[in-house]
Parts: structure tokens; sequence; C-alpha cells
């Protein structure tokens, strides 16, 4: 399909994302394709990654209505949310106030940048809540980015947010309709409600579909990253859903020097650990990761993200333990027989993509239905928690390099993913959307009805 070549001709596209690394991150790599492709390309999101945008020659549009809570900064911003312990109540929380209340002040941001950039195309994580008001008052095509699994509810499946898995028995298929009913109706009942009433106030149809459901069926497309590989299977998917493959950062290494260790070739098993840059807590996986290997024959690679790394590596200084801020993962996932992670989306793309089966202890920011799908598939063990013993880590590596099993699946996962070309199934569809013959009626549509 050769559409993709000559569909730029200055097309407008702004991307949106909810500042979170998660979020914006994945996207970056389509938006500098599309760049490639002749379309115009610029970003609504907050003033945290205007040095990344810059970076990557993409006009910005920061946040000016729109409250700015950046994902390093929620707990600053929210003080309360710290003192959440539980993971309903916490996702509860950031469901209201990181993502809902937020909507109305990202659609009133979005139509100042329209008066001056009358965008074509609306390019969107799934979670960023002002996707049903560009769709249905802006009357603009919008592609929502599953940067996230895919939560669509189903019939097949239990409710998106619990982390857990499909039922397999008459029992635990009665137990998933049960738990959907809960989470509809008692668990995410305030938070649905809230986006339901902002909708109502707006005017926009929700034909009753509950929250996390919203940002998929008002989109034109929805692109999950990954493959159906690695998502369960529903007999009721949305006819708008497609897998698209992995969703990587745009990576520019052409001038950065590799990183690369000699011990990473005198050890007999490497473990790559990383909790990521927003968990700061280095003792929920870091340490424990490392207390279970210092003074062992295995090599653990830890990577901080900028946490207590001094204090790291002045704690342990072993020769079997590296300790470094940050490693491009393309320099470090080829060596790694095991990878521990508390479940980022994007490192898990990464490792399936480097056949690395996992460790994974992850719970909230949706982090554990990431963790129950690498679980599920049998790419690693999921450890169900985010606190971890350093014994719990040991084992669970020991039985993923000792059981062909795991290997075997993911080499399966990776050679799926290779059949997926994202940045071009993506322009495919960026071009079937915006043909010429539609130009015109989308943009005087939308001029007659806002001005």
């Amino acid at each position: 399909m050769n559409k993709q070549l000559t569909a730029g001709n200055g097309k407008k596209i702004l991307f949106a994302s909810v500042p979170a690394d998660g979020h914006f991150n994945p996207l970056t790599g389509l938006a500098k394709h599309l760049q490639s492709l002749g379309y115009e390309v610029r970003w609504y999101t907050s003033s945290y990654y205007a040095p990344k945008l810059k970076r990557l020659d993409i006009p910005h549009y920061p946040f000016v209505k729109a409250k700015d809570v950046s994902g390093d900064e929620i707990d600053n911003i929210f003080p309360e949310r710290t003192k959440i312990k539980s993971k309903i109540k916490k996702l509860n929380y950031d469901l209201k106030n990181y993502f809902i209340l937020r909507a109305p002040e990202y659609y009133n941001d979005i139509k100042d940048i329209y008066r001056d950039y009358k965008f074509d195309l609306f390019v969107a994580d799934v979670l960023f809540t002002a996707i049903p008001f560009v769709a249905e008052l802006m009357e603009i095509p919008v592609f929502s980015m599953g940067i996230v699994p895919l939560m669509q509810t189903s019939k097949d499946l239990p409710p998106a947010g619990l982390g857990l898995t499909p039922g397999t028995t008459w029992l635990s298929k009665v137990r998933d309709s049960i738990l959907r009913f809960m989470a509809e109706n008692v668990l995410f009942s305030k938070a649905d409600k809230l986006m339901k009433k902002i909708m109502e106030g707006y005017y926009i149809e929700h034909d009753n579909k509950f929250l996390f459901d919203l940002g998929i069926s008002k989109a034109t497309y929805y692109l999950q990253s990954g493959t159906p590989g690695f998502e369960y299977k529903r007999s009721d998917m949305m006819e708008n859903v497609r897998f698209i493959g992995s969703l990587l950062p745009h990576s520019n290494n052409q001038n950065s020097e590799q990183w690369f260790d000699e011990r990473l070739n005198q050890y007999k098993r490497v473990v790559l650990v990383t909790q990521g840059t927003v968990e700061k807590n280095i003792n929920k996986l870091l340490v424990p990761t490392i207390e279970a290997f210092k003074h062992t024959d295995t090599l653990v690679v830890v990577t901080t993200g900028g946490s207590q790394t001094n204090e790291l590596r002045a704690s342990y200084p072993q020769n079997n333990i590296i300790i470094e801020d940050f490693i491009a993962f393309d320099d470090i996932m080829p060596y790694a027989d095991v990878y521990v992670t508390n479940g980022g989306y994007g490192g898990v793309m990464l490792a399936i993509e480097n056949r690395v089966p996992m460790v994974t202890a992850g719970v909230h920011e949706g982090k554990n239905e990431i963790c129950a799908r690498v679980g599920y598939f049998k790419l690693g063990v999921d450890l169900k928690t985010e606190l971890p013993k350093a014994e719990q880590i040991r084992k669970a590596v020991d039985e993923v390099t000792g059981t062909d099993q795991y290997r075997i699946n993911i080499q399966n996962l990776a050679n799926e993913f290779q059949q997926y070309d994202a940045n071009r199934l993506f322009a495919n569809l960026v071009a079937e959307v915006l043909q010429p013959v539609n130009d015109l009626a989308f943009s005087n549509k939308y001029s007659e009805k806002i001005f």
C-alpha cells in the first residue's frame, strides 16, 4: 500500500498525551514517522515535555487551562494520594483527579489550539479523557492509542483494572460476570458516573458505556500496542480496534556511544532489573533483586532512573553488581537472560522483542494488568506484589531460567511481533482516514460549528 508515501501533503496532525512518560514516549516514534512522510505534526501536553519536543523538532502547545499534573509530580500536587494504600482506592483517586476532571480543561485548550492550528486528525493515548470531546463536539477524526493493555469490557473477561486473568471454568466465568457488575456499579461507580455527568454537561452521548470503554468506542480507530498474542481473546471486540505492534519511543542513536561492560561476557547469567523513572522507592524492587544475587555467579544490571544511584553503588560494591542511572534497553537487552520489572509497558514490549523472559512485580498505575498478562501467557513469573522479598525474586529467576517453556513462549510471541510494523500500519490508517475527498467536509463542518 503506497498511500502513506504521498499522503502527507502538509496535512495537520495534533498529538496529545496525558503527562506521564508511559503515555508520551510510546507515541514519539509515530509522530516522527509522520513528519518524515510530509505531515505537519504538533503536540499538546505538559510543559514538562517541552525540552523533549524541542529535541524532536515538534512544535509544542502546553497546558494552559488544564491543570498540569506531570507523572513525577502527582504526589506533590496531590499529597493526600500518598496516604492511600488500597490499590482500588488509589486507582479511583487517580481516575478522578489525574484523568476525568482534566477532560473539559483539555478540551478548552484544544479548542483554542484549533483556532491557530486547524488540525485534520487528533492522536492521543487512550487515557486522554478529552477524546470524546474532540470526536463528538469538534467532529474531527481521532486515533486512540493503546499504550496500556486493552481495557475494553468484554463478556468473556473479568473487568479491567483488577489484574485478573480470564476464567476457564464455569465457576470462574460466573466470578468474572459478578466482578464486571461490581466494577461498574460499585468499585468504579463514582468515577464512571463522574465521567458520564461531565459528558452529559457537554451534550456528548455516552450510550451508557463504561468509563474504560469510552476512549476506545469514541475513536475513529483504536490502535493497540502489541499483538493479538499478548492480549486476552474477546468474542465481542469492538470493530474499530486494530493491533499495531510495539509502540516504542523515537530513537536517534547515531551520535550516542553504545553502552557496554566487559562483565556482560564474564557471568553465566545476566539479570536486568528496573522499576522505571516514576517509582522512586528503591526498596520495592531494586534492593531485593540485588540482595537476591549479591556474591553469586549471576550478574545483576540495575538501572535506577536516577533514584539513589550513588547510594546503591556505595552499599553494593560487589563485582557482580552494575548500577547505572540509565542504560538504553537496546544496548543491554541482548545480553539479558531475565528482565525483572514492575511492569512498565514499554519495557515489557522491548523484553518480548528481545526474547527475554520476565519476572514482574507491579500493582499500581495499571501495572497489575501488564504483569497479569506476562504470567497468563507464561512469558515469565508474575509475583503479584510490588513488595517482593529477595527470596521470591531469586526463586522466580531460577524458575524462568530453568524452564524452557518460558523462553519458547517468548520466542514465539517475538516472532509474531516481527510481523507488525507499527510505523507502516499507523501511516496507512492515517492515509486512509485523511483522503482528500473528506478534507473539505471535516474542515467546513467544524469551522461552521465553533466560529
